[in-house]
């Protein structure tokens, strides 16, 4: 025994103990809102089950609301040119997007019966009247009036949709910071109706497929390069090592470059289209092909949202380069 004290020693410092009196509720609740988050669940059925499906649900909402808030952060960056603020926006969000996506592993094998013991208590809820998801999607440009019809009945959403409807979605400030940087955009594309739905453009194909080769935005040189007396003179710098140091540029210059910001919503557009995936996979797993409980088509309407490509010309470019 008196060895084992004098291997420790008789006079170290016992740790701090934390402090445990409060006045009040603990600093951590008063932040974090625990207590109130803790007891926001009210299954309506008996079933075991429905609590899982609540949660998570509610988890979803919570992972929505900070998702939006780094892509309305990335598209108010972009209007100031503040590329760096806007890449680092997308790229944390691509890790909470990951997040979202885990959020359908404890829903992902509901068989039917599962689902059914408790799907009555849903009435006819549905993920679609999601007023955050709806923000979310206005952001990335899919964008309907009618979308708002389901929330007047809740003043502080409707207004707030109201407001993302009229306002550019992230594409939008990304395609007018473009047409800022040189390229070939026409003003129908970047001053458009940002209350419609985003539709494909060949100008924003050709802006990016310039993007990803290295050529940049087009400029008078570009003219002027077919001509003789446009051929490198000694010491010159050839058109083929100006491409390759657009490339490098491009690719991780000063300010992450073009390259780096088309990567970055690609990033963001896949693991959108891996959680439309999920939600459908999740979806025939549960309840095969019976209508939604919000009266969509169900799995039918989930197939055709998960057809849809966000930032479009991102994916299509690429056959070009």
């Amino acid at each position: 025994m008196s060895q084992h004290a004098g291997h420790f020693g008789t006079n170290e410092a016992e740790p701090e103990t934390p402090n445990l009196d409060f006045q009040g509720t603990t600093p951590y609740d008063d932040y974090v809102k625990a207590s109130v988050l803790t007891h926001l669940q009210h299954p309506l059925s008996d079933d075991p089950g429905e609590m899982v499906f609540l949660v998570t649900s509610q988890v979803m909402e919570l992972w929505f609301t900070v998702i939006t808030h780094e892509w309305q952060t990335a598209a108010d960056a972009l209007r100031r040119d503040d590329v760096p603020t806007a890449l680092a926006a997308l790229k944390r969000s691509t890790y909470e997007l990951e997040s979202l996506n885990a959020s359908w592993k404890p829903l992902a094998h509901m068989t039917p019966g599962e689902f059914n013991a408790y799907r009555s208590a849903l009435g006819e809820g549905s993920g679609f009247q999601s007023a955050m998801f709806r923000r979310l999607e206005f952001l990335l440009g899919d964008k309907a009036a009618s979308m708002l019809v389901p929330h007047r009945g809740a003043p502080r959403e409707y207004a707030e949709l109201e407001k993302a409807l009229a306002e550019p979605s992230l594409y939008d400030e990304v395609v007018r910071y473009l047409a800022r940087q040189g390229f070939d955009i026409p003003d129908e594309v970047v001053h458009r109706d940002v209350t419609q739905r985003y539709e494909a453009h060949p100008a924003v194909e050709r802006a990016w497929q310039r993007i990803y080769s290295g050529a940049g935005a087009p400029s008078a040189a570009d003219e002027d390069a077919a001509a003789p007396e446009a051929r490198p003179k000694k010491g010159e710098q050839s058109p083929e090592a100006a491409r390759a140091v657009a490339v490098a540029a491009a690719v991780g210059g000063a300010g992450g470059g073009l390259v780096a910001l088309g990567e970055a919503l690609t990033e963001v557009a896949e693991l959108v289209w891996r959680w439309r995936n999920d939600h459908l996979v999740a979806t025939r797993r549960a309840m095969g092909a019976k209508t939604g409980t919000g009266g969509s088509a169900g799995v039918a309407w989930l197939e055709k949202r998960a057809g849809k490509q966000v930032f479009p010309e991102l994916w299509t470019a690429r056959s070009y380069v």
